[in-house]
């Protein structure tokens, strides 16, 4: 017997209700915010937008459809079924938080509000986004694959991430590694690494190549390219200021071997999911093989 299509939506606590959970009452975050000169009427009423949407989406759902609300904090223990329609609500950096627990399940995103969030990942609004996630369940749909990035420990450990990779130190020591790509090397004590796809060359790698003054070419999202950026190179007597910038090709590898007692790995800036990445353990960063399927 066929299984009814599922849709997974996908959403995390709004700012209200984060206060809510901090001070127990609605008066006490009143108050809490009134005495630092904001208004919680405002935040509340964004609420209300996302519940809005939350609800919307839920309604058009098909009846005989099976169905499942996932909160962000839920994700890691949440299992994803090959042929889920997964519907994010909320901002861009919920849909990067969703896509590592994917394995190519369509993605249609929706910005409830539109003032707030550029919508770059959640590009639909409300009546839209019902729209699609209809077509999606029916596998009707057009689509957007985006690049993702994924590590690979020398021990097999693997995590991947569709913004970009931070590879440093978990506190704010200089990270010490040795970068290697194709026949190139070198010494490194830096802020650490980012190795970013075309998604996230539109935030971390294009402020560092902004202030850098880098003519480094970004990837665009759907291209099989990644860039990296060693932030802050230090240079000594044991570590150099080479090979600080440039792109990994398909097929290609960049190479970090760790000389950090305390080093991680972690991606999307979700620190909470990392890998540890202590002295002697090499990383290998490549373009990954799955995509976001996002519904366009």
């Amino acid at each position: 017997m066929t299984l009814a299509p599922r849709v997974v939506v996908v959403t995390r606590a709004t700012p209200f209700e984060e206060l809510l959970a901090r001070h127990a009452t609605r008066q006490q975050a009143e108050f809490f915010l009134k005495q630092r000169g904001q208004n919680l009427e405002t935040v509340e009423q964004n609420h209300q937008r996302v519940k809005h949407a939350l609800h919307e989406v839920q309604s058009t759902i098909p009846l005989d459809w099976r169905r499942n609300l996932v909160v962000r904090h839920e994700l890691d223990r949440f299992l994803f079924e090959p042929d889920d329609t997964v519907v994010v609500v909320g901002q861009d950096g919920l849909v990067a938080n969703v896509a590592k627990y994917l394995e190519g399940q369509p993605v249609v995103g929706i910005n409830p509000t539109p003032d707030l969030f550029d919508g770059v990942l959640v590009p639909h609004n409300v009546q839209r986004g019902c729209h699609r996630l209809l077509a999606a369940g029916r596998r009707d749909f057009g689509r957007e694959e985006r690049t993702m990035v994924e590590v690979e420990l020398d021990d097999g450990q693997k995590l991947c991430a569709l913004n970009e990779l931070f590879i440093g130190q978990r506190t704010h020591q200089s990270a010490r590694y040795e970068l290697s790509l194709g026949e190139q090397s070198a010494l490194h004590s830096s802020s650490g690494v980012i190795v970013s796809t075309g998604t996230g060359a539109t935030g971390w790698a294009h402020s560092i190549q902004l202030e850098r003054h880098s003519a480094l070419r970004l990837p665009e999202p759907t291209e099989r390219l990644l860039c990296y950026f060693v932030r802050e190179a230090f240079p000594s007597v044991a570590t150099s200021t080479e090979l600080t910038e440039g792109t990994v090709q398909s097929g290609e590898a960049l190479s970090v071997t760790s000389r950090m007692e305390d080093g991680v790995i972690f991606g999307d800036g979700i620190e909470t999911d990392h890998l540890r990445f202590e002295w002697g353990i090499r990383a290998n960063l490549r373009i990954a093989s799955k995509t976001l399927c996002l519904v366009t």
